[in-house]
């Protein structure tokens, strides 16, 4: 059975893409939360129906949430949801 969205889940999947990815959540913040200027992003939970950042935009730090086109079911499904994110970050 796949690892539910516990928040020993969220906390590892935190540490991953703050480790990792950082990047990749600098894109969710431009591009999902709509804060072009963001400058660095950090990942602080992720849940059913979203993610939870604070973004570094303007010497500013600004707490976003941002939903996902689904409710997830699982970790899996948490992974597959952030890179098909990432991929639609290119197309825009």
């Amino acid at each position: 059975m796949a690892d539910s969205l516990t928040p020993e889940v969220s906390d590892r999947i935190c540490k991953h893409m703050n480790k990792d990815h950082s990047d990749a959540i600098v894109l969710y913040a431009r591009v999902f939360g709509k804060t072009p200027e963001a400058t660095s992003a950090q990942m602080l939970a992720i849940d059913a129906e979203g993610m939870n950042l604070t973004v570094q935009a303007n010497g500013t730090d600004i707490p976003m949430r941002i939903s996902f086109d689904h409710t997830l079911v699982d970790a899996k499904d948490a992974h597959h949801t952030l890179v098909n994110m990432i991929e639609q970050t290119k197309q825009t």
